[in-house]
């Protein structure tokens, strides 16, 4: 055999024995596939650690209203919170459709009759719960979100203004939300008098509450992040001649997302934890409030309704970090950053 004819057999070996090699490597589809289930995976490895850990755990504790719920009671009492949520409601529907019948029968008797139908007063159930705290979770958050981020804005792009202003966003953001709540309730059982007033004092308490404890960071990281915008953009701003309102809209604000949705992420979880400490410590209506009246109940199942409550409240502060998260994502010019 020739040497170029041993060289050619031994380039096709070497060549097939690559192919091989490469073969065994997962191709991007693949890679995208194994990443994809990762994300999945590894998130539900670290649930289920919990849920044995807890369950372990909660077996050696020993109460005087008996041992520790674990996630198998915790579960059943979650049950149980939905059959009365259901049956709560097939009581408000028979309720109003036995006003309608007797109003019916009102006007056949005399078709110039007064019917009225009076509101349903039965109590709130652990789902009604839930939406009020998020109803007031929500216009507490976006009370502080409009304040917050004008104003940030405008200390940013004002030294003085920031020196003259900064000791005092300084003093009242460590202030306890159990601090400003007695204020607060004086505050507005003082001002907010009505015979018929468009929202409950309990409410407007709340909403104050939250908005006066979650609205500094969004305040201060909108600060710090207009703040810190690139100073060539700046100078484009300038050579360009932009108007206030147009700098703050192209230059300002794009660069300043990234800081002010790591402010907003913050205070939407301030805000939700200092809600369930104010319905708790006021009484108003919410899932604070369904703690403590568990909590005062002391019946057997009062542990595991309040586990539920704990687990509940943890999951949507979960949900609300989330969305803020993706919400960053959608509006952040930068598609690229990696965000979590």
């Amino acid at each position: 055999m020739s040497n170029s004819a041993l060289l050619s057999t031994k380039a096709n070996a070497s060549s097939k024995k690559r192919n091989n090699v490469f073969s065994l490597l997962p191709s991007p589809s693949q890679s995208g596939s194994i990443s994809a289930a990762k994300k999945i995976l590894i998130p539900m490895v670290g649930i289920v650690v919990f849920l044995l850990m807890w369950s372990l755990a909660a077996k050696q504790v020993q109460t005087s209203l008996g041992t520790l719920p674990g996630p198998y009671e915790t579960g059943q009492q979650f049950s149980g919170l939905v059959k009365e949520h259901f049956v709560s409601r097939e009581k408000e529907e028979a309720f109003y459709e036995r006003q309608e019948v007797r109003n019916q029968d009102k006007l056949a008797k005399d078709p110039n009759a007064e019917v009225r139908i009076r509101p349903y007063t039965g109590k709130a159930t652990f789902f009604d719960q839930i939406a009020t705290s998020l109803f007031t979770v929500a216009a507490g958050f976006l009370l502080a979100t409009i304040v917050a981020i004008p104003v940030g804005i405008i200390l940013g792009l004002n030294q003085g203004l920031y020196k003259a202003f900064n000791p005092i966003i300084q003093l009242l953001k460590p202030v306890s939300p159990l601090a400003w709540l007695p204020i607060i309730t004086m505050v507005v059982s003082a001002t907010y008098v009505s015979d018929d007033p468009m929202l409950p004092k309990s409410f407007v308490n709340s909403l104050l509450t939250v908005s006066l404890c979650c609205i500094w960071p969004t305040l201060i990281n909108t600060t710090v992040g207009v703040n810190s915008v690139d100073k060539d953009l700046l100078n484009v701003s300038k050579v360009l001649r932009l108007s206030w309102w147009k700098h703050v809209r192209t230059i300002v604000l794009p660069s300043a997302i990234p800081m002010i949705f790591t402010g907003l992420r913050l205070s939407i979880g301030i805000a939700w934890m200092v809600l369930i400490a104010a319905e708790m410590l006021a009484q108003n209506p919410g899932l604070g409030k369904f703690v403590w009246d568990e909590f005062q109940n002391g019946s057997s199942d009062s542990l595991g309704r309040i586990m539920v409550a704990v687990i509940v409240i943890g999951f949507i502060g979960l949900l609300f970090d989330q969305g803020m998260l993706q919400l960053q994502k959608k509006m952040s010019w930068d598609k690229k950053q990696e965000l979590r």
